[in-house]
């Protein structure tokens, strides 16, 4: 009796572990967003991604950020699962972004650095002012 109720204990925990990896996935990154003098920055905790397989698209009023990473095989039995294997998040911004139709947004600047990507987006309309 006690071997089964292991079992099922395992396999019990090992369902929420899946259900709550499609909650994380839904909810995740968390998101810092602020203005940098004439630029917005949006920064997202995105660890255990690689570079390489994350895509940013920006659209009128919106960043939008995809990722996904592969699943860990592993040789002993699997307990937890949380962290999520794909990211989709559309983030709606506060604020119109500069882009320049010639340049093809070139002032757009994105860097993944110890598992946080940081994506800065020039505003439109603010300049800064430089005094000498």
């Amino acid at each position: 009796m006690s071997t089964l109720l292991e079992h099922l204990s395992k396999e019990l925990m090992r369902e929420i572990g899946v259900r709550s990896r499609d909650v994380y996935e839904l909810i995740l990154p968390p998101v810092d967003m602020f203005e940098d003098g004439s630029e917005l920055v949006v920064m997202l905790d995105m660890a255990g991604f690689e570079k390489e397989k994350i895509k940013t698209r920006l659209s009128e009023h919106s960043l939008i950020i995809t990722a996904k990473r592969d699943r860990l095989e592993r040789d002993g039995m699997t307990y937890w699962e949380q962290r999520p294997l794909s990211i989709q998040k559309r983030i709606q911004l506060p604020v119109k972004i500069q882009v320049d139709e010639d340049d093809d947004a070139s002032a757009i600047k994105a860097k993944y650095e110890n598992g946080v990507l940081t994506v800065r987006l020039p505003i439109k309309g603010v300049g800064r002012v430089v005094v000498e």
